[in-house]
């Protein structure tokens, strides 16, 4: 059976593109960084969606750089 990746709500999933989209050169690969900016730049009340949004543009600019990080188990 083949290991499945972390399942994200489409909600997560086009903010996060939509955000990287406006603003390619403000997020980086570090979370903290990406956490602080999706809170300055949207009016996400929800902590943990916040939290969603900024891991997911962690992972996209990680791909983008080519970046391979393992899954913790």
């Amino acid at each position: 059976m083949k290991a499945r990746g972390k399942v994200r709500i489409e909600l997560e999933k086009r903010l996060a593109r939509e955000l990287v989209e406006r603003f390619p050169d403000k997020f980086t690969t570090e979370f903290e960084n990406n956490k602080k900016l999706v809170e300055s730049l949207t009016n996400i009340s929800s902590k943990k969606l916040r939290n969603r949004v900024a891991g997911y543009i962690t992972q996209l600019q990680n791909q983008k750089n080519g970046i391979n990080l393992p899954l913790n188990k």
